[in-house]
């Protein structure tokens, strides 16, 4: 039984003699499922952390991006996958107000830092490849500009609930915290459009925009180019599949999530089972685990050091093929193509 004291502001409070809203097994099943996802996070994100220490083949201006998506996932995994297979596992929410506050902001702040980096990532494809400024080298110092970007930029949108703007709270089945999309209040409503706009629809849209003219711009090459074997066509159809993978992980990552959240906005009386606003949540909180597959296992840099890593040592066999980055630059120098 929750303790009727822990958040009394909640939506979904439950008295000492209300049902929970799930039965325990249900809890249970909750807590295994994140500790299948959480688990794999905690281990590839660390182990990418550790190469990139390790190697410093792998500590390039274009991998910087790579190891932050690590680095907020990881953070991501730490708090809210660690935190809510404990909290499901008892069955409520132990830690508090303050907890439920200091958990909220935590998740919050490396989540949408991993969003923010993955627009990172394909903004930074998009210049390396398409070169929108001319011949301007992508250097070290932009780089680094673009990370602590990525995490100012979700550090000044997850700060304001700590001072009045918005405010963190129970979700879902009540086992972990996050800004709250249900108060009805016009101060906490403004926020949640906020934080809407711009910790999702500006990303997503800088996927969009970043990728399709990548896409296009390599597209041109392959026309303009007839290289042995069709490579250019090649590694085309390569970069297309990979941003879309890269386009669809993203959606269902974040998509219900928003939606949810801007439905609930949209139609505050609205009832929705804990159960169905824990679906979105635990989406969000699976991409920690499938990010550093899509963006850096699938990067044959990385993939050199990381498998063996994980391997103890033990060398496998990989292909003789480049990263998505490589083919694409190579493609691009090799045949002269600026912008389109």
């Amino acid at each position: 039984m929750r303790p009727p004291e822990l958040l009394p502001n909640a939506s979904f409070y439950m008295g000492p003699q209300e049902e929970p809203p799930l039965p325990r097994a249900g809890f249970i099943v909750l807590a295994i499922i994140m500790t299948f996802f959480t688990i794999p996070a905690i281990v590839l994100n660390a182990t990418v952390i550790i190469v990139s220490l390790m190697h410093k083949q792998l500590r390039q201006p274009l991998n910087y991006a790579l190891v932050n998506l690590a680095v907020a996932d990881l953070g991501t995994a730490m708090t809210g996958g660690v935190l809510s297979v404990v909290n499901n596992a008892q069955g409520y929410f132990s830690l508090g107000r303050t907890g439920c506050v200091m958990e909220g902001f935590a998740v919050s702040l490396c989540g949408i830092t991993s969003l923010c980096t993955v627009a990172l990532i394909a903004v930074e494809r998009m210049f390396v490849v398409c070169k929108p400024l001319g011949q301007i080298a992508f250097q070290k110092k932009h780089a680094i500009g673009g990370v602590v970007l990525s995490w100012l930029w979700s550090l000044a949108w997850n700060l304001p609930p700590l001072f009045g703007w918005g405010r963190y709270e129970l979700e879902g089945v009540g086992t972990s915290c996050a800004p709250d999309w249900h108060n009805t209040d016009p101060n906490n409503v403004s926020y949640i459009i906020a934080y809407f706009a711009v910790c999702f629809a500006l990303p997503f849209t800088l996927i969009l925009v970043s990728y399709a003219k990548l896409l296009w711009t390599l597209h041109q090459v392959s026309k303009m180019a007839c290289m042995e074997g069709g490579a250019v066509a090649k590694g085309e159809m390569k970069v297309a599949s990979m941003v879309i993978l890269m386009v669809l992980s993203f959606l269902v990552s974040w998509l219900p999530y928003a939606g949810l959240a801007m439905f609930v906005v949209y139609k505050p009386a609205a009832k929705i089972h804990p159960l169905v606003g824990t679906v979105p949540v635990y989406l969000a909180k699976s991409s920690t685990a499938y990010n550093p597959m899509i963006y850096i296992l699938l990067n044959q840099q990385f993939r050199k050091y990381a498998v063996p890593f994980l391997l103890c040592g033990k060398e496998v066999m990989d292909e003789d093929e480049t990263s998505e980055a490589t083919t694409t630059v190579e493609a691009i120098s090799t045949n002269k193509v600026g912008p389109s």
